[in-house]
């Protein structure tokens, strides 16, 4: 992926509140995931919140292969249990603005995460601007900023699967927010402005995640649907 990159002086205002970024790590061939995909869906219905599913690869061996498993997916989940010192990884696994995480088929626990992660404030003001096939990223810190890594993540807003094997054999599933791409774009060392463009095509919804490197906290996300 390709990137225009400027830096500027000046310095954010405020602090600034954005959206909780909820990641959740599901599989098709998994029986416990459906609940975790619904509750996806519905978060997907709120201002304050970004829901993102991250298909992973590692049950395709069980009877299905998921249609959007990626390793990738797998990749970042191993990650953040490094980061985390988790001794494993499971689905459905919800991870909250990068910092701690839930079984995703626990609404009243996932809700709680979330409304306590709403109040985080960020030290970037983080905005997204659509100008043809790119999206413009300009972030402004207000001089605490901690270095992040700028991630660019493109998902589809829905799509129904039947699956005909494996645990969920006979069921007719509607994924949402399904991540299909998933790059890091720049890195940021969090002073100043940062201000780059990425190709994204028109009318794809598209998110960026500032993220402390190695998995670490999210420090501001902003998404264009």
């Amino acid at each position: 992926m390709a990137i225009w990159i400027g830096l500027a002086g000046g310095v954010a205002s405020a602090e600034t509140a954005h959206p909780v970024v909820v990641e959740l790590f599901t599989s098709q061939g998994c029986s416990s995931c459906p609940p975790a995909d619904a509750l996806l869906a519905e978060l997907g219905d709120r201002d304050d919140v970004i829901p993102l599913a991250l298909h992973v690869d590692y049950w395709d061996y069980i009877g299905w292969k998921d249609v959007f498993g990626t390793p990738k997916a797998t990749k970042r989940q191993k990650g953040y249990a490094r980061a985390n010192g988790w001794k494993m990884i499971y689905t459905p696994q919800i991870i909250v603005n990068g910092r701690e995480d839930v079984v995703g088929s626990r609404p009243g626990q996932v809700a709680a995460l979330i409304e306590e992660h709403r109040g985080d404030v960020s030290h970037v003001d983080l905005s997204l601007k659509r100008m043809g096939d790119r999206v413009v990223i300009r972030a402004t810190g207000d001089g605490t900023a901690r270095p992040c890594d700028i991630h660019v993540v493109r998902y589809l807003p829905s799509e129904e699967v039947a699956i005909r094997r494996g645990e969920n054999a006979g069921k007719t599933i509607t994924y949402t927010h399904i991540v299909r791409d998933w790059d890091v774009a720049a890195r940021w060392d969090g002073l100043g402005t940062f201000e780059g463009a990425v190709p994204v095509p028109a009318g794809t919804p598209v998110v960026v995640i500032l993220q402390e490197p190695k998995n670490g906290a999210i420090l501001a996300a902003q998404r264009l649907r």
